[in-house]
């Protein structure tokens, strides 16, 4: 384990525990938008995420929802979701996460992703194997379509739902099951253990991604990145086993 990893995971362990706490409580609400939720909890356990790692590491940049944290010319830059599935915990449903990635030059080189609810901890990095609460994983092996379970997930934007819907129809047609979940970064976290065989979604931040990258990798799946047009640190993603024609 990288001298980066133990942070990082303490780091999520502890805004993890912060969001437990707070789950079905009342909450502030920063911003009430069409498709989206902001709340003062987001940025409360951002904050505690920043303050952790740059006690630890006050040369690296931290990049998130608000902007750049910290040294914003370092090569070591941590990127952070402090709560992703926003909509879904504030609704009370239990399927949201913690993600924290360290970038060096471009690379991402250690990935934490831990669900609160579920105690489920994912964590990788360059020198060691992808594992859930400390056991190796690896991606699923199903090899046919009609026996796989594919999440396809919609952003925000008219863009993004005139792509996405009709790949969900055509998926669920075509895999056993079509799912749409609301949070990135366990649906990348759930193809690297083999839960899910693919993740497809035409427009997503980079913050909601960045650890579950390295970890599909290291589990023995393949992840496509594609950059968006005009829009910086926005991707189309394609993560999934590979061992399915997914058809695309």
């Amino acid at each position: 384990m990288s001298d980066y990893l133990t942070p990082a995971i303490e780091a999520a362990q502890a805004a993890g525990g912060l969001l437990r706490a707070a789950f079905e409580r009342p909450l502030t609400v920063d911003a009430n938008e069409a498709h989206d939720i902001k709340l003062e909890l987001d940025r409360r356990s951002q904050a505690l995420i920043e303050s952790l790692l740059l006690s630890r590491f006050p040369d690296h940049a931290i990049l998130g929802e608000e902007g750049v944290r910290g040294e914003a010319g370092s090569e070591y830059e941590w990127i952070i979701d402090p709560i992703d599935g926003t909509v879904n915990f504030f609704y009370g449903i239990p399927h949201f996460a913690v993600s924290i990635a360290l970038r060096r030059k471009g690379q991402i080189i250690a990935g934490v992703i831990y669900d609160p609810m579920r105690d489920d901890l994912w964590a990788v990095d360059e020198s060691s194997p992808a594992t859930l609460n400390g056991q190796p994983i690896q991606v699923s092996q199903r090899k046919e379509l009609s026996e796989a379970v594919v999440s396809v997930g919609v952003a925000k934007t008219s863009e993004s739902i005139d792509r996405g819907l009709p790949l969900f129809e055509r998926m669920a047609r075509s895999a056993k099951k079509c799912r749409m979940m609301g949070s990135a970064s366990l649906d990348i976290a759930y193809v690297a253990c083999g839960r899910l065989d693919a993740y497809i979604e035409s427009q997503i931040s980079i913050w909601d991604i960045a650890a579950g990258l390295l970890l599909v990798e290291k589990a023995g799946g393949i992840v496509t990145l594609t950059p968006h047009e005009t829009v910086k640190e926005k991707y189309g993603i394609v993560a999934y086993s590979g061992k399915l024609d997914l058809g695309l």
